[in-house]
């Protein structure tokens, strides 16, 4: 729905411009940020601003930051002999939620997709290659996506690392806890036949 005022119609299309927000949820945020004090929605414009101006990626992993290199790459206390290789920044801070890893990072922003016309020389694998030319890692851990263009990738890394001697691994996929086995789809099910272990 369009409205008569040109200010509000443009911050409801801002707005949804976001990923996961459609017309009705801009909307509803825009009338939000309307309806609240002006200094407040002034600390979210100065908080974008200063994000964008301020954040960048970190030379040697690629992960976002606001010091080069990032704080994980240049904590003494992470194991540098494992490199666990994603997809997105946003994936780093998924990882890093479950406190259980304490390797260190690569993020290829993007993953190969002929389809879209992304091959391997459009995501970061040349810094990877030259990370592992320069340091002492013994295993990569794939954990890209599990979807066509993750596996993809997934793959094509595995091959280009293998003859190095470099032990590679993938992240297992499979059924979600609390998950029910009849509402799995076929490739969910057989991912989690091929990661199961013994007990």
């Amino acid at each position: 729905m369009r409205y008569d005022s040109k200010p509000l119609n443009n911050l409801i299309s801002q707005l949804s411009k976001l990923p996961g927000i459609g017309s009705k949820s801009a909307q509803r945020l825009a009338f939000h940020i309307l309806a609240m004090d002006e200094k407040d929605a002034l600390s979210i414009a100065d908080a974008i601003i200063e994000g964008k101006r301020s954040m960048k990626y970190c030379s040697i992993c690629g992960n976002l930051t606001d010091v080069d290199p990032c704080g994980i790459c240049s904590d003494k206390r992470r194991d540098r002999k494992i490199i666990c290789i994603v997809e997105s920044p946003r994936d780093v801070a998924a990882m890093e939620r479950i406190r259980e890893f304490k390797g260190l990072y690569h993020v290829l922003h993007g993953a190969i997709s002929p389809m879209d016309g992304i091959g391997p020389e459009d995501i970061n694998l040349k810094s990877l290659i030259l990370r592992l030319q320069q340091n002492d890692v013994e295993e990569i851990i794939l954990a890209t996506n599990p979807n066509i263009e993750g596996e993809a990738t997934a793959m094509y890394i595995a091959r280009l690392i293998k003859p190095s001697g470099i032990k590679v691994t993938r992240i297992a996929h499979g059924i979600p806890v609390g998950g029910d086995l009849e509402y799995a789809d076929e490739i969910t099910l057989s991912k989690a036949m091929e990661g199961r272990r013994e007990l």
